[in-house]
């Protein structure tokens, strides 16, 4: 099944219009580290291998569900061959879920691989045709990993891994143990030992990202290669992170404060309230998305409009219909997010019609993992995972 697969992938990279593949891998991006070497990878036709890495830390929300499996069907979409990484190890040494190693493991290969695969069904992709590996399955009885990372290090200096943390969630200059250091430098091992040349992930994690381009030309145990032999550079993909939908620390936020304010504001499994579960009945969506911060003509830090530029909008055919009395304008239908923002920049969309409107869209849109979590073993495993969540 997976030859199958692979041959079909390299099949749309060689009929497929490079223009059209590049368009599916850029959009709905932050940032491509770098164009001109994803133009070399397409010009060259190169045999191109995805991976997103997921630590596993809890329940599911938009933005691990949709907005990265959003991107990982755009790759699928490109032809591209796809995976999904469990780092059960790199959750162990973030002391997830209690820092049980067996735990985490479980959970990996049961409730968050279920999820990722519900996800991957709400935006129409095909969850059969990503390959999952587990971390603990990467390394186990694998020397030339072990090598990789420790070469890897060997390149990095001290102050580079200790700015590195904040790919863990952990703020920079924070005092950690020593187990934590460990992780960048396996997180770039992870590209390379896999022989990925496209890795992609949220935002938070570029520092991971720039160092795996910075040492990929002075390794020698794991380098990447293209057809030629010729060692190159991974070409790193970042997708936007969506807002929770909490109020900023502080408002309105300084200019200075941007970059810091949004990763602060990133949705967060952390805060339950400010985000919305990819299983979440349609009347605690609702309810959550009534209470979210939504200034009325303010298009800074608003997260419903974060939502319906990235979630709601991320395809071109897409209609938001908004539903309201009469008096205040009728129902109208949205057919593109720029004319969403222009009416509520002005004042003709009120930020409650603009909730209700994307309430339902989401409620929609998650339909599948509802179901896909409402019966047989899927549903013993959240259950499981709701048990776990709480005793921890």
């Amino acid at each position: 099944m997976r030859k199958n697969i692979n041959s079909y992938n390299l099949y749309l990279l060689r009929v497929m219009d490079k223009s059209k593949i590049f368009e599916l891998i850029s959009r709905n991006t932050e940032e491509i580290m770098t164009s001109e070497d994803l133009h070399t990878l397409l010009d060259n036709q190169e045999k191109i291998k995805h991976y997103i890495g997921f630590e596993i830390s809890g329940k599911i929300h938009l933005g691990t569900g949709i907005m990265c499996m959003s991107k990982v069907k755009d790759f699928m979409d490109a032809g591209i061959e796809a995976s999904i990484f469990l780092a059960d190890w790199h959750a162990w040494i973030n002391d997830k879920l209690g820092g049980d190693k067996e735990v985490i493991r479980n959970v990996a290969t049961g409730y968050f691989k279920e999820g990722l695969k519900a996800s991957l069904k709400c935006v129409g992709g095909d969850p059969e045709k990503v390959n999952f590996v587990l971390g603990s399955d990467l390394y186990h009885n694998n020397d030339k990993y072990w090598e990789t990372m420790i070469e890897i290090s060997k390149h990095t200096s001290l102050s580079r891994i200790l700015r590195s943390i904040t790919i863990m969630g952990r703020k920079e200059g924070e005092g950690v143990d020593f187990a934590k250091l460990i992780y960048p430098p396996m997180q770039v091992a992870d590209i390379f030992i896999q022989g990925i040349n496209l890795p992609h992930a949220g935002l938070d994690q570029r520092k991971a990202q720039v160092v795996a381009r910075e040492v990929a030309e002075k390794l020698k145990k794991s380098p990447l290669r293209n057809k030629k032999g010729e060692i190159i550079k991974p070409v790193a993909v970042h997708h936007h992170l969506i807002l929770g939908l909490g109020k900023p620390p502080m408002w309105p936020v300084p200019k200075d404060k941007l970059q810091e304010i949004w990763s602060s504001l990133k949705m967060s499994k952390s805060n339950p309230s400010s985000c919305i579960f990819i299983h979440d009945s349609p009347e605690e969506i609702r309810k959550k998305i009534q209470n979210a911060f939504c200034p009325e003509g303010e298009p800074e830090f608003n997260p419903i409009l974060d939502w319906t530029k990235h979630l709601i909008f991320r395809e071109q055919d897409t209609k938001l219909k908004i539903e309201r009395p009469a008096k205040f304008g009728g129902d109208v239908t949205y057919e593109s997010y720029t004319a969403v923002e222009k009416d509520f920049l002005e004042k003709k969309l009120h930020p409650m019609d603009l909730k209700n409107g994307a309430a339902e869209c989401i409620v929609k849109l998650l339909e599948p993992a509802r179901d896909h979590f409402g019966k047989g073993k899927p549903k013993e495993m959240l259950e499981e995972m709701q048990k776990l969540l709480i005793t921890r």
